[in-house]
């Protein structure tokens, strides 16, 4: 595959076919294996489009180029390839041929369906940690990048299926990870070190939505002391916390560890509620099951539930004043 006038847009560096190899060892893929096999699912970035196709650099392949023929863009009719396609855009593809001899390597996107492209992009998302953990400890500990990969990376994919298994279970067994690998201690601290800044699970923050209702004798009394047995389900690693959307409905959040643990004390935490409320002949019902969330996700809802009261007072409002406008033209 010849590549024209796309080289100037696949690299920033630009190499001969003298020092290609070397700078190539030095950057380093993420697989052992140097190119990709047949029916194989990898992430391109698009680097120039021609008229036969689009020139690709394969990030799991050291930016090695590819070329997706232009029937191989879309199953149907092609009337703007920008629509399909663009510069700089990450794609999923699926290799038809590689010829290891002459480097070419022709892909395709039609080809692809979204179940693969989900598993694809979760195997790459898993391979560029990994890849940020391996260069981090090659730079701190002065390795080459492929040695470093040949002595600790490529074995325990072959051991674990993914290296990142491997890693995340090197948070908690070391010694079974490292097990009849030749590794320095200096490699064992960088790779701890790097592993945990960036394979560490974030908290997770969940909520649920309920009603709680209670019109017996009791009535507020009675929901805020199941509330309160409801925030009294909390545990060390996630505390429970329920707040008012607007009577009778409230949300009970919390922050865990993982997405099971918060599930798990949220939903606790609900049936206590129920439990205590329904003893005061109250009522709860569930109006959104447990779900994770994100800061700006549970910002953008509290904006759109404020704009609906808003619009809600207005209409009414505007609904007032137009009947006093009636009867004030029924006495004229």
């Amino acid at each position: 595959m010849d590549s024209g006038n796309g080289d100037d847009s696949v690299n920033k560096e630009l190499y001969n076919d003298q020092d290609e190899q070397s700078s190539f060892r030095m950057n380093c893929r993420m697989y052992e294996q140097q190119y990709p096999e047949v029916d194989d699912y990898v992430i391109v970035e698009v680097k120039s489009i021609e008229e036969m196709g689009a020139y690709v650099a394969l990030k799991e392949y050291n930016d090695i180029e590819g070329m997706i023929l232009l029937s191989e863009l879309s199953r149907r009719r092609i009337r703007s390839i920008n629509k399909i396609i663009r510069v700089g855009r990450l794609e999923t593809v699926v290799v038809l041929r590689v010829d290891p001899e002459k480097g070419y390597i022709d892909l395709s996107k039609r080809r692809v369906t979204e179940e693969d492209a989900l598993k694809c992009e979760e195997k790459y998302n898993k391979s560029k940690a990994v890849h940020s953990i391996m260069r981090n400890v090659a730079e701190q500990v002065h390795e080459d990048p492929e040695a470093l990969y040949s002595k600790i990376g490529w074995p325990l994919y072959k051991k674990y299926g993914h290296a990142y298994d491997g890693f995340k279970t090197f948070l908690t067994e070391p010694d079974t990870v490292l097990a009849g690998l030749d590794v320095s201690e200096d490699i064992v601290r960088a790779l701890r070190t790097n592993i945990k800044r960036r394979l560490t699970p974030l908290p997770v923050r969940a909520r649920a939505d309920i009603e709680v209702t209670c019109f017996g004798y009791e009535g507020v009394d009675a929901i805020r002391r199941a509330l309160k047995k409801g925030e009294a389900t909390s545990i060390p690693e996630a505390p429970i916390k329920v707040k008012l959307v607007a009577p009778p409905l409230y949300v009970v959040v919390t922050t865990a560890p993982n997405k099971d643990t918060a599930f798990k004390v949220l939903n606790l935490a609900i049936d206590a509620v129920k439990e205590e409320i329904t003893k005061a002949s109250g009522n709860l019902v569930v109006k959104a099951e447990a779900r994770t969330i994100h800061e700006r996700e549970e910002l953008q809802s509290m904006m759109e539930r404020m704009a609906k009261e808003s619009n809600k007072e207005a209409l009414e409002k505007e609904g007032g004043s137009g009947s006093s406008g009636e009867e004030s033209s029924g006495e004229e």
